[in-house]
């Protein structure tokens, strides 16, 4: 494997390397000294074209507890400004030697672009609405860390699916590993072109899901109504406390963040012992270790 631009890249052998490799690297968290030697003399460069908190520090948290040198570029306050295109940027980012390249970009297909501009590695960290394959990889791991499996196991995503690239990323690879997704929100935030079963209706699902996945509602990248109001979204598609209670006993709440509290999900909700929202967080810096490891270090 030499980039990771789309969750449809990993087949299941290879999607499980990623995990296993990842339920590994979890365990240097609860060491004294958080570091492996392993990609020491490596660089690894941040490239963010979009705001991002959750992401940007998880992909630097993880290249240092590698210990390989970090570069973060932010696209505002660079040459990018000044309108510097992204593959002058690239060539600039080749010539001071990146191994790879972590992007998030607010158009869809900039990693893939990228690879073929550059010698070292590509991530996508989020590619406009098209694809975050590191976000559907923690996402799984965090699953299986609660539930002990993945295969077999009835995924609820629910919300605003048509801009979102988790949903694309998780949809593609939790059907890699066996498990079964059902998309649910108002029709005009269904895309077509997912393979998946589809609800309209949140209360008919929720009875039979082990898992259900809330999407923030990207305000940013609408330009139509495609609701009524956000009380009429709350009250239809909304994850409150009534709701919860409606799961399974052993079913977990998962938000990729961050959160509009009070709308896609209720405070009692995202701060309950059925919520993996935090460890979410915490999982996605070793699942990302294990991406830079085998990208960069595990090569034999």
């Amino acid at each position: 494997m030499k980039h990771l631009l789309s969750a449809s890249d990993l087949d299941a052998a290879t999607a499980t390397l990623v995990l296993d490799t990842a339920a590994e690297m979890a365990g240097i968290a609860g060491r004294e000294v958080k570091k492996l030697p392993t990609l020491r003399g490596r660089t690894v460069v941040n490239l963010f074209y979009e705001d991002s908190t959750r992401t940007r520090i998880s992909f630097e948290a993880a290249a240092k507890r590698l210990s390989a040198d970090v570069i973060n570029f932010s696209a505002k306050g660079s040459s990018v400004s000044k309108g510097e295109s992204l593959k002058d940027t690239a060539l600039t980012l080749q010539a001071m030697g990146a191994d790879a390249v972590v992007i998030r970009h607010s158009a869809s297909g900039a990693p893939h672009r990228l690879a073929t501009w550059v010698e070292g590695s590509v991530v996508n960290a989020g590619d406009g609405t098209h694809e975050h394959p590191t976000q559907a990889l923690l996402d799984a791991y965090t699953m299986r860390s609660r539930l002990g499996r993945l295969a077999g196991l009835k995924v609820a995503v629910v919300g605003d699916v048509l801009h979102s690239r988790v949903a694309r990323s998780n949809v593609a690879l939790l059907a890699t590993l066996g498990a079964k997704v059902t998309l649910v929100g108002p029709p005009t935030l269904i895309p077509v072109d997912l393979r998946s079963e589809v609800s309209y209706d949140l209360d008919a699902v929720l009875p039979d899901a082990d898992v259900v996945m809330m999407l923030r509602v990207q305000r940013e990248r609408m330009n139509d109504s495609y609701f009524p109001s956000e009380r009429e979204y709350a009250r239809r598609y909304g994850m409150d406390g009534a709701r919860m209670r409606k799961l399974p006993e052993h079913a977990i709440v998962m938000h990729p963040g961050p959160m509009n509290r009070g709308m896609e999900i209720a405070p009692e909700v995202a701060d309950s012992p059925r919520s993996t929202i935090v460890e979410q967080v915490a999982n996605g810096v070793s699942v990302r270790m294990a991406v830079l490891y085998l990208l960069l270090g595990g090569k034999s």
